[in-house]
This record gives C-alpha cells, structure tokens and sequence, in this order.
C-alpha cells in the first residue's frame, strides 16, 4: 500500500488486487446487502440478547469478504465498476488532484451519508423501526449518489491519466 490510503482502505486491506475483485459489478450490488445485514444483527438484540453478536459479526464478516470473494470482472465497461474505479481515484485526490467541483459533490454526499446514518443509529438504539428504516433508505440512497458522482470523476479523470486509463478493459 502506498502513504495515501485511507484509514478506511487499510481497515479493510484494499490492495490492488482486491480493489480489482471490488470492481465486479456482484460486489458491487450485493455490498448493498451490508448495512440492511447489520442493522437486523443490531435489531435482533431484543429477541437473542448477547447472542446478537454473532450475526452482528457475521454482516461485519461480509462487508469485510464482499469485495475478495468474486473474481476480476471480465470488463469494465459498465457503472457498477466505473463507480469502484472511481472510487479508488478519489482516494488517490491527494497525489493526483481532481476537479473542484467533483470535491464539493462528494463532500455534500458524506454529510447527507453521515446525517442519514446518525438517524439509522438513532433508530437502532431506541429500536424505533422509522427511524431506522428511513435512516437506512437514505444511507443507501446517498451511497449510490456518490457511486454515481464516483462513475463521473472515473471518466473525466482518466481522459488525462494513462494509468487510469489502464483500468478500463
């Protein structure tokens, strides 16, 4: 790993290999599994008490395993890989700098994600199905904003960039 990754990439041990794995478009539409998975390990503590924790780890497990465990696509040529391509150029804004504009879309997304996911907390710790649901639908929503935006800076990037060039096949 190079001195730019996040504290995120290395929790989750994104090497260039995983991220390439990451960018089959089954990894990308089933992460959206995660959340959903770990909200309901949360919500379960009411039924199995400590017990809870195993499917808590459990959705901790996949999220970790999601983007190892399908293979290299085949191409790249669609949105849900351009979104993780994407993704890893926004990560690498600090060697290689990106739009201004692309900045201030992410930046706005992180807060709705951020807002969204205090209300799914809040919901959860009062075991409040609106909140939680309604926290939840907005986290996912303004995930797939950002991955949207990510496709966008993917493409305006690499017309300029033979190494992100090189990610496209």
């Amino acid at each position: 790993m190079s001195g730019n990754d996040s504290i995120a990439e290395r929790i989750m041990s994104m090497d260039d290999a995983t991220w390439q794995r990451h960018a089959n478009p089954l990894s990308v539409y089933t992460r959206y599994l995660g959340l959903p998975l770990l909200a309901m390990g949360i919500w379960s503590r009411i039924w199995l008490g400590w017990w809870s924790l195993l499917p808590i780890a459990a959705a901790m497990l996949w999220i970790w395993a999601n983007p190892r465990i399908f293979p290299k696509p085949n191409s790249t040529d669609n949105w849900a890989s351009k979104a993780v391509l994407g993704e890893r150029v926004w990560l690498n804004r600090k060697l290689i700098p990106i739009p201004a504009g692309h900045r201030r879309a992410a930046l706005l997304l992180s807060i709705l994600n951020g807002s969204t996911s205090l209300l799914a907390i809040y919901g959860l710790a009062m075991l409040d199905a609106w909140p939680t649901l309604a926290g939840i639908g907005g986290v996912i929503l303004a995930k797939t904003w950002f991955l949207d935006r990510m496709v966008w800076l993917f493409e305006d990037m690499k017309v300029d960039n033979p190494a992100y060039q090189r990610w496209c096949y």
